[in-house]
């Protein structure tokens, strides 16, 4: 069976214009994606500056998303949080909202639970929904690992939790998920940079920020990978690391809608405490995107 989040997802950016979300901006988006084939869309993660929005902001960006996406490829929603009911009662709302496909849903930040506080959390949330549930680790943001046993005890006990996107940096975390998963379960890079070492271990794909920009050509890698012409994939990764050192230098969204301001497909604007990135960057992030 193949698996529906496989490929290359792409974590869209919010388009702001003067303090406003820029719907025409988001559509234009949203189509440079799917026409770059991308394999599904991100709503709502943290390169959407979700956290800066508000709930009702929330709804129309999924709603408009579904819209515009009109059925060409899956849609997966971010809903997440550091308190565990009103996660459940999110995904509850939100799954009225619009015809979605899954939730991405972020480990609990800042209170920082043991292992077994993680996998209660997860237990909770995925049995407050029917939809698929792919977890996201990124110790980075939440100062919590999901520890490799947490991980493959809840694709054991929870049908609806098929696949994590793994952002912790860590390949031997990496390297023992691909060995220990269930041959069901979706493992999706969530770290750019290590997409191509990742999928040599055997992941399906990535859930992309740089994409966001060049999305046919992080397409290319991973279909590349996929039917092993490995070196041609090497190629395409090589070319563009050097955007991705510089999309992530300072923070993100500022470097990718650095890049997407000079394609022309969104204003270079964000809500505090994000910020832009300074000139010396930006000039470096824009001569990139002019080159290529």
């Amino acid at each position: 069976m193949k698996k529906q989040f496989s490929g290359v997802g792409v974590a869209v950016v919010t388009p702001f214009k003067n303090g406003k979300i820029d719907f025409n901006s988001l559509e234009q988006i949203i189509n440079h994606l799917i026409e770059g084939n991308v394999s599904y869309i991100v709503s709502l993660g943290t390169t959407g500056e979700s956290v800066t929005l508000t709930t009702e902001e929330k709804k129309d960006i999924v709603q408009h998303t579904v819209q515009v996406v009109n059925e060409r490829v899956p849609v997966m929603v971010g809903c997440g949080g550091n308190y565990t009911s009103a996660v459940m009662e999110n995904m509850i709302a939100m799954e009225q909202w619009a015809d979605f496909d899954a939730f991405l849903s972020v480990s609990p930040a800042y209170s920082k639970p043991s292992q077994e506080g993680i996998y209660q959390h997860f237990k909770a949330v995925a049995a407050s929904t029917d939809k698929d549930i792919i977890l996201y680790n990124v110790p980075g943001r939440t100062a919590k690992n999901m520890a490799v046993e947490t991980i493959l005890r809840l694709a054991q006990d929870c049908p609806n939790i098929t696949g994590i996107k793994e952002a912790g940096g860590n390949m031997q975390q990496s390297t023992e998920l691909a060995i220990h998963k269930p041959n069901d379960f979706t493992l999706i890079s969530g770290d750019d940079d290590l997409l191509l070492a990742q999928m040599a271990l055997g992941f399906d794909g990535v859930i992309s920020v740089a994409a966001n920009a060049f999305p046919q050509q992080w397409t290319d890698i991973v279909k590349t990978i996929q039917v092993n012409r490995v070196q041609k994939a090497q190629e395409i990764f090589h070319r563009f690391y050097e955007f991705i050192q510089l999309i992530f230098e300072e923070n993100n969204p500022g470097g990718i809608k650095c890049a997407l301001n000079e394609m022309g497909l969104c204003e270079n604007e964000f809500r505090l405490p994000v910020v832009p990135v300074h000139r010396d960057l930006e000039e470096r992030i824009r001569a990139f995107v002019r080159k290529n």
